[in-house]
């Protein structure tokens, strides 16, 4: 189980932050409505991540979503009436919810998704952004585009190819259907489908990996990724190189290696 330290309300108590030694957790609290994404919650969780952004202690987030229903179900559809409406209105809403959405996609750390019941649509853009998935069989993936008429953003569709190539992309927008952990598991979708009863501890049995390594090699792996992802034409090479030599003039590089000698664990400090 999770030990959930330190809860911290936002967006009115839809967004929650909290804690578990270096892990920070991320929860999305709308469950009358599967945690679907409203554009206050959007705004919450840009500043949940600020904060872990500016915690050198903290060296991995986990989200997840309240319950045992939704992860994400997508976005708030009770927000569409009067905020997307119209292309005029659509163009607020991006504008609104691109703060949240920018310190999300820009976020150094890297971020885990607990995923538990319904992930669709604007959830799953969500998911996708996330370094890792991890879900239960029972899980639920699917983006509903077709059904609703609108257009899945761009930069959704090119994380959704990266992960199950163009073949499984199409069936997924073109049928708009629902497909189970399993199947997410096999086509890519998800790192891994585990039983409920292991998710939580395989979830922090991950997150807890990655908290005890280097932070900035971690940091330089994710940025490395990140960028190699790109078309050539927009890497920037000039970051990596400048991670890379951060992290060979570091001390934790220095305590790596006298850890390595020493036959100890490592006492990593970020810097």
């Amino acid at each position: 189980m999770l030990e959930r330290v330190g809860t911290t309300e936002y967006a009115n108590g839809k967004m929650l932050a909290a804690r578990d030694g270096g892990i920070g957790l991320v929860t999305f609290n709308q469950p009358e409505k599967r945690n679907a994404m409203s554009m206050e919650m959007w705004l919450g969780l840009g500043e949940i991540l600020d904060a872990f952004e500016q915690d050198d202690t903290i060296g991995v987030v986990v989200m997840a979503g309240t319950g045992d229903k939704a992860f994400v179900s997508g976005a708030d559809i009770s927000q569409f009436a009067k905020n997307r409406n119209s292309a005029e209105t659509q163009k607020e809403y991006d504008r609104i919810t691109g703060i949240g959405r920018e310190k999300f996609h820009n976020f150094s750390k890297p971020i885990i998704a607990k995923i538990r019941g319904f992930c669709m649509g604007g959830g799953l853009a969500i998911a996708m952004a996330t370094d890792l998935r991890i879900a239960t069989p029972d899980s639920q993936f699917g983006i509903p585009a077709a059904r609703l008429s609108v257009a899945y953003a761009p930069d959704s569709i090119t994380r959704l190819i990266d992960l199950v190539g163009p073949a499984h992309a199409r069936m997924i927008l073109y049928t708009a259907r629902r497909i189970g952990g399993v199947e997410a598991e096999r086509i890519g979708l998800i790192n891994q489908c585990v039983p409920v009863e292991d998710l939580d501890e395989t979830v922090m049995g991950i997150a807890r990996a990655i908290s005890e390594n280097a932070p900035l090699s971690v940091r330089a792996s994710k940025l490395t990724i990140t960028e190699m992802l790109k078309d050539e034409s927009k890497r920037n090479m000039r970051a990596i190189k400048e991670i890379g030599e951060i992290c060979f003039n570091s001390a934790d590089f220095k305590e790596g290696r006298e850890a390595f000698m020493e036959k100890r664990a490592p006492r990593f400090l970020g810097r």
